[in-house]
């Protein structure tokens, strides 16, 4: 049996992740800092350790005696401090590595971001060989950016590495993206910037599972390689604000606010917030004013990924699992 250790394990990719796992009959271990999700990981058969990466001895003592590694754990937010970020995303990245190379785990699988891409302009099909920004979006592209150097190295050094960029997942148990959108949702309006037209990339968590699946089982051809996931279906930030309204029956008015007018303001929230995330970041008003979508031809050529889930169901399955928790709530 497969021995595989899931960093970030109680998040909302590493909870996916373990489990789906756990059905296919490998012995998994979840990291993670939530005792409370942790126990129901449990009780579905996933081992389970309350263990905070910046601890080397105790990362070292769990990662010791698996055959793969997938490292999901990173603070992801538009917001906070730099600090933060760096000790999540950059330490904790270079601690999981040295405890694979002490531990001579097969393959670390590393969940990075497109966020890296981001430039502030309108971006279609970029490649992973897209030159990268000199300036990034935020603390959390620059970290993220900052950690795949890390796992660019540890593969120049000998340890076999596949990183993925995934786009945007949606899907249960998300505590990033929906619940920023349902945020504004719920104050009974929704601003649309570029008119509601930009494109989005969007990827069921379902998805970036059976990509990481696909990593950890491909041969040694996609070593230090990595590997743009979306679902391949873009859409307008319109049309995504209109079947999510009608999935979780809620229904804001759509506001038009000009991107030139947006991008300011958006700049003066943040100015004034000091211990809060503003409503709206600058970086949020380009995801949803400025297009990005991802060419994921290399998965698909490489790594055999073909997208189970389309972004219909993955809405429709958010919208039912968050009116549930809501009325269990």
């Amino acid at each position: 049996m497969r021995k595989v250790l899931i960093t970030g394990g109680t998040g909302f990719l590493g909870r996916h992740l373990s489990l789906k796992l756990v059905q296919l009959n490998y012995c998994v271990t979840a990291l993670g800092r939530n005792a409370k999700v942790g126990r129901e990981l449990m009780q579905s058969g996933v081992n389970f350790a309350q263990v905070d990466l910046l601890d080397q001895e105790k990362l070292n003592s769990w990662t010791n005696g698996n055959d793969f590694v997938f490292h999901c754990a990173a603070l992801a937010s538009p917001w906070g401090k730099y600090q933060d970020f760096h000790q999540s995303n950059v330490i904790g990245t270079q601690n999981v590595i040295e405890a694979c190379k002490m531990a001579q785990i097969k393959r670390l699988i590393h969940v990075s971001s497109p966020s890296v891409y981001y430039d502030g302009r309108h971006q279609k099909q970029i490649s992973e060989s897209a030159k990268l920004p000199t300036k990034f979006a935020n603390h959390y592209a620059k970290t993220k950016y900052l950690a795949e150097l890390l796992v660019n190295q540890a593969y120049s050094s000998g340890l076999s590495t596949v990183t993925l960029r995934p786009r945007a997942m949606i899907g249960p148990y998300d505590t990033a993206i929906m619940p920023r959108v349902l945020r504004v949702m719920k104050k009974g309006w929704f601003p649309l910037f570029s008119k509601g037209e930009s494109w989005i990339d969007l990827t069921c968590v379902e998805n970036v599972v059976e990509a990481l699946i696909l990593c950890m089982n491909a041969g040694p051809e996609v070593d230090g390689k990595k590997y743009n996931i979306t679902n391949g279906q873009p859409m307008m930030i319109r049309e995504l604000v209109e079947q999510l309204s009608h999935d979780l029956k809620i229904r804001p008015r759509m506001v038009k606010i000009p991107y030139s007018i947006a991008y300011p303001i958006a700049g003066l929230l943040e100015a004034l917030a000091v211990n809060h995330e503003p409503l709206i970041t600058r970086y949020s008003v380009g995801l949803l004013g400025r297009s990005q979508t991802l060419d994921i031809s290399a998965a698909k050529n490489e790594l055999k990924y073909t997208p189970q889930k389309s972004i219909e169901e993955g809405l429709r399955d958010y919208a039912a699992w968050w009116i549930k928790s809501k009325e269990a709530s």
